[in-house]
């Protein structure tokens, strides 16, 4: 049974006729919808410093004709000048490849960012942070583990209610990790009621800066961040003048000879409330997207069949048209999944890709199971539905606790001991080429002693 909901604009709608300029923010969804509902918000954040943008968003941001003035306009970081600036300045005017890159994934999201930021108070430059964190790639994933573009750690994305199970991790979801990352800066500013030194504790740890200030006022020495910057690691004393300089850029990319790409000042992506079971591939051919697209818009999603009741698909809005008339027309299942818990030992992935009528490679592929290993009992794992399972989707209890436990194959099996698996290895996550980033750069250890809502729990 199709159960979908397109939602385009809800009671967004009656409002078009109030202003030209607001009906392209006012078209774009649920996800849209939330960051144009910023024009109308009057109050700010519990503690608003005086370095804070004002929480009221002008009208004038949506006349700037992209979103990269529309960041300029909220500049309100005070700036830094030093040689580590200028050398990232260097680096990135010697590196214009990396930056068009960048821009242009950047451009999936950064209208939905800084509308985020505005409607928080919050100063637009920080809509650049993911250039530092990530490079804006929502599969990014550094060997600290920490992932998405905001670059969460498991225990921190835990804190913020980022979802992580064996289907999702909303650590790399674009509405879920930005709400989040948002809502830690505020509060790390709120904290030290300094924007720099907010930006080196999401990166160090609010307790070692904290640390670090209190040496210096024992010391009698000043604790803005250039004071405290002795005492960092080379990552976060270099963190915030790389964010600095791409504000420069940013501000003026012809005199550093770099050109971005040009961001339309409206909603990338709007979204489609699903309410039963879609295997990935299905929803990007009815959407008409490529692969890739789909799942850089939709990057939290682990496994090729989306599950939940209530789960948003971001779609560019076009898209999402054209999801809506073929999803109209589809009479075929959404969903070729359903879920098997792994009983004892003896099921093996050969019996099982028997009794669910595919082929073992079909298996180890779904569940990132690599050659050479067998389930443990307890397991619970995806198989092709049945006839008997058609219409019935995965239970949210079961997405929320499924788990994969592996051991090494000892070659116990019909086959014989020691024979050599005819299988091939399975694609897993780490030789993918859809597989999550790796950053070539680990991210400095936070302190474990911070308190719970810190970055290194």
């Amino acid at each position: 049974m199709q159960r979908f909901k397109y939602m385009l604009t809800g009671s967004a709608i009656a409002l078009l006729s109030l202003a030209p300029g607001l009906s392209r923010a006012l078209d774009s969804g649920p996800a849209a919808a939330t960051a144009s509902s910023a024009l109308f918000s009057q109050s700010a954040s519990p503690a608003t410093k005086p370095a804070a943008v004002k929480p009221t968003i002008n009208e004038d941001a949506f006349r700037e004709t992209d979103v990269w003035g529309r960041i300029r306009t909220g500049y309100a970081i005070p700036d830094l000048n030093n040689s580590l600036v200028s050398k990232h300045i260097t680096y990135y005017s010697a590196h214009p490849e990396h930056m068009a890159r960048t821009g242009e994934r950047a451009s999936r999201y950064l209208f939905h960012v800084v509308t985020e930021l505005e409607k928080r108070g919050m100063p637009t430059e920080l809509a650049l942070l993911p250039f530092i964190e990530s490079a804006f790639n929502p599969q990014a994933l550094s060997s600290a583990n920490a992932a998405g573009l905001w670059q969460f750690v498991p225990g921190t994305g835990r804190d913020y209610n980022l979802k992580q199970n064996a289907f999702k991790d909303d650590r790399r979801s674009v509405l879920s990790s930005t709400d989040a990352a948002l809502s830690y800066l505020q509060r790390l500013y709120d904290m030290f009621g300094d924007w720099q030194l907010a930006l080196a504790a999401y990166n160090w740890g609010e307790g070692n800066v904290q640390k670090a200030i209190k040496r210096n006022q024992a010391a009698g020495k000043p604790t803005d961040f250039e004071s405290l910057a002795e005492q960092m690691p080379a990552e976060t004393r270099n963190y915030v003048p790389r964010l600095q300089a791409v504000k420069n850029i940013v501000a003026n990319p012809a005199q550093y000879s770099l050109h971005l790409p040009h961001i339309d000042n409206q909603p990338y992506f709007t979204a489609v409330e699903k309410t039963s079971d879609i295997d990935l591939k299905v929803a990007a051919e009815l959407a008409e997207l490529p692969m890739e697209e789909f799942k850089a818009l939709n990057p939290q999603f682990k496994k090729p069949v989306i599950t939940g009741e209530e789960t948003q698909i971001l779609l560019p809005k076009a898209n999402a048209e054209k999801f809506a008339a073929n999803l109209a027309q589809w009479t075929r299942n959404l969903s070729s999944w359903t879920t098997h818990t792994i009983t004892s030992a003896r099921e093996r992935i050969e019996t099982l890709a028997s009794k669910f009528h595919t082929t073992p490679d079909v298996i180890r592929q779904a569940n990132n199971i690599p050659q050479k290993t067998v389930l443990k009992a307890g397991s619970t794992i995806l198989v092709p539905k049945t006839s008997a399972s058609l219409d019935v989707d995965i239970a949210p209890e079961i997405a929320d606790s499924a788990t994969v436990a592996l051991e090494e194959d000892r070659g116990m099996s019909a086959r014989g001991p020691g024979k050599a698996s005819r299988y091939k290895h399975a694609t897993g996550e780490t030789n993918s080429k859809n597989a999550p980033v790796s950053l070539v750069k680990a991210r400095v250890s936070r302190d474990a002693a911070g308190k719970k809502k810190s970055r290194n729990n």
